[in-house]
């Protein structure tokens, strides 16, 4: 029995879920490419760096500046320079973000219970632990 490609069918949902949430996202100036994930991180710890974001989020540094942008210029975070390091910048959210704060927080709440609306509580649980054993880096 030729069983089916994991990483195809990860990657379909990737792009499905990408294209829900930017059309729920995108009416409050939030795009695609994890911005919500970047602002998210930013409201939890504020004065994160852009370097600590891509560390922690897995994603490259381009995707990283270019979300921080868009959030800045979206009116979602500000930037200061950072006092031990005048190269580096640590992120705030603004009142704007925290305003949103719950709005984006019951969109994902709600994105993830369409996701598993057709699982048990047993079948859901059984697929967070599998999806968070299969995407632990060998490397680390």
């Amino acid at each position: 029995m030729r069983k089916k490609p994991i990483g195809k069918l990860i990657s379909h949902l990737y792009r499905r879920n990408q294209k829900i949430l930017s059309k729920k996202l995108a009416p409050y100036g939030i795009g695609s490419g994890g911005q919500h994930s970047f602002l998210k991180l930013i409201l939890r710890r504020p004065g994160i760096t852009q370097e600590q974001l891509t560390n922690e989020l897995k994603f490259d540094k381009a995707t990283t500046a270019r979300s921080v942008k868009q959030l800045e210029e979206s009116g979602y975070i500000e930037r200061e320079t950072d006092p031990n390091d005048r190269r580096s910048h640590l992120l705030f959210p603004t009142a704007k973000a925290l305003e949103f704060y719950p709005v984006l927080q019951g969109i994902l709440d709600e994105f993830n219970a369409d996701l598993v609306h057709n699982l048990s509580d047993e079948e859901e649980d059984l697929l967070i632990a599998l999806l968070q054993k299969i995407s632990i880096d060998p490397g680390e």
